[in-house]
């Protein structure tokens, strides 16, 4: 048996660090990965947003350095967490990441692209 994710596309957003009551600390960031077009139905491209989550500290530091629009490498294992909150028992699914790397920094504006006229 296996539990193997491989997923490469672009930050959604900055990664968060979170402390959690028990101290530790986990990492929380979000990769839009497109999805290939389809036999059927329009032509319209699609993606999919997928949680991600780390308590590695070497990964932690390193996804501290992204930036949104990135384009990462994160390898890991899917995983379901359970909580009970104000409105009862919840779950959902993310990625727990064991490595993670940035592949190209996402295109900055240059300063032309923001001067106002």
């Amino acid at each position: 048996m296996r539990n193997e994710v491989v997923l490469v596309g672009r930050l959604a957003d900055v990664p968060q660090d979170k402390e959690l009551p028990s101290g530790d600390v986990v990492t929380t960031w979000r990769v839009v990965v497109d999805r290939p077009p389809g036999r059927s139905g329009p032509r319209v491209p699609t993606v999919d947003t997928l949680d991600c989550a780390t308590f590695a500290k070497g990964v932690r530091r390193a996804v501290g350095q992204w930036s949104a629009g990135d384009v990462v490498l994160v390898e890991g294992a899917l995983r379901r967490r359970f909580w009970r909150g104000p409105s009862g028992a919840s779950s959902r699914c993310e990625i727990e990441v064991g490595r993670a790397k940035r592949l190209t920094k996402a295109a900055r504006p240059s300063s032309a692209d923001t001067a106002r006229p």
